[in-house]
Formats: C-alpha cells, structure tokens, sequence
C-alpha cells in the first residue's frame, strides 16, 4: 500500500471483509467474554483524564466565544444554551471521540500488529482459537461501551468548565447560566451525542484491529498500520457524525 495513503477500493474491502469476520465471531462468547473487561478498562477508565483535560479547555472556550458573539445582541445567558447544546450534541463527542481515536486505535493496531509479525496470531490459529473472536470483537465490544461512558464524563465536565467560566470571567450568574441551559434543551441533546460516541468506539477499535491484523513488513509495517488506524478511526468518526446528524436531526 502506498506511503501517501490507503486505496478507497481496497480498504472499503478489507473493512468489509473484517467486520464479517468480526460479526461471525460474536458467536464464540466463551472465548471472547473474558476478555472485554479487562479492555474496557485499559481502552475507556485509562483514556479518562485525556478527555477530561479537553473537555476542560472546551467549556472554556466555548464560554468565552459566546460571551464574544452575543455581546450587545443578545442577552449573555444565553451562554448556557450555547455551551450546553455544543458539548452535548458535538464537541463533546467529536472532540472526546478525536482525542481516543489516537489513542485507543493505536493502541489496538500497535499491540495486534506486533502479535501479527512476531507470529502470534498465527500460533492462536494453531491451537484452535478463532483471532477475531479472541482479538477483535473483545476491542470492539469494550471500545463500544466505554466511548459512550467516557463521553458522558467529558460531556459533564465540559459545562460545569462553561458554567465556572460564565460566572468567573462574564459576570453571569450561575442561575442565569442554567437558564440558558434549560431554555432549549430536549432529551434528544442528552442521548444523541452518546449515540454517536458508541459508533465511534466500534469504527476506531474496528479499524485498528483491521490495520493491525494486516500487518507486513516487521517494525516498518507495524508503525505504518498504527499511523493508517488513527487517520481512518479519525475520518470514520466525522462521517458517522454527518450520517448521524442526517439521520436523527
């Protein structure tokens, strides 16, 4: 595969033919359960402080663009919708989804693509056992849960950031703010972005298990299919965003 990217043909194959691979695999739970756990744990608990940094710096933000829009316009608490409608519905999940692309998708194509070259996976298949079933519907599985779980930490960190910017630096009350926050909200704001976090979660872990288990070419092979797994858990991520908002807005 070339150096400057994948083939759209060949990948949209190879995805393809892995999450076949994968579906059929659901089956073999014996082999795949036990090991969900421990991975929801390494790929969601341990991506926590990364999101929350962010969502930190997002609430900031956000606060403070509002505050820079609606001056002279429009009455400031309206800050709160601004801020909780954006975490909630976009850049909470986008933004959180982003940042565990990187690392939750290198992750899995680094660790399967160093079993892949140093014959591993190939011994696996020596003692009976189905490697997708005990190497990638386990990383999906756990990807799946913890995306939304790690999302909805970062969502409510994110508006208390907003909140605590609103009232520190704009000279908003905080029941103003929550006035905002209430005057347009809809129980869709609150389950849509965690929707499209649990479609993140299996698009990345999917295709770092792909690029991983593809794997060729020793050390070289491994750091090109690490680098292939983020920018496509990445690209997946803003189309399953598009497809969502044209889906459920």
């Amino acid at each position: 595969m070339p150096v400057g990217g994948p083939q759209p043909l060949p990948l949209i194959s190879s995805l393809g033919r892995a999450a076949l691979a994968t579906t059929r695999a659901l089956a073999d739970v014996r082999t795949w359960l036990p090991e969900v756990m421990p991975l929801m744990r390494r790929l969601g608990v341990d991506s926590i402080p990364i999101a929350l940094f962010l969502a930190v710096f997002t609430g900031l933000v956000l606060a403070l663009l509002a505050q820079y829009m609606f001056t002279g316009a429009v009455p400031l608490y309206f800050v709160g919708t601004l801020v909780t409608k954006a975490v909630l519905m976009e850049l909470g999940p986008v933004l959180t989804g982003m940042a565990l692309a990187g690392r939750v998708g290198a992750n899995v194509a680094a660790q399967l693509g160093t079993m892949r070259v140093t014959e591993q996976v190939d011994a696996l298949e020596t003692l009976s056992y189905n490697p997708h079933a005990y190497l990638v519907v386990p990383r999906v599985v756990a990807a799946t849960l913890m995306f939304p779980v790690v999302t909805a930490l970062a969502e409510c960190v994110g508006v208390l950031s907003g909140l605590a910017t609103t009232v520190l630096l704009l000279d908003v009350s905080g029941a103003e703010f929550a006035k905002g926050a209430r005057l347009f909200y809809q129980p869709l704001d609150a389950w849509y972005g965690l929707v499209k976090s649990a479609s993140f979660g299996a698009a990345v872990a999917l295709f770092g298990a792909g690029q991983g288990l593809g794997t060729r070419g020793g050390a070289e092979g491994v750091g090109r299919a690490t680098t292939r797994a983020v920018v496509l858990g990445a690209m997946a991520i803003l189309v399953l965003d598009a497809f969502w908002a044209v889906v459920l807005l």
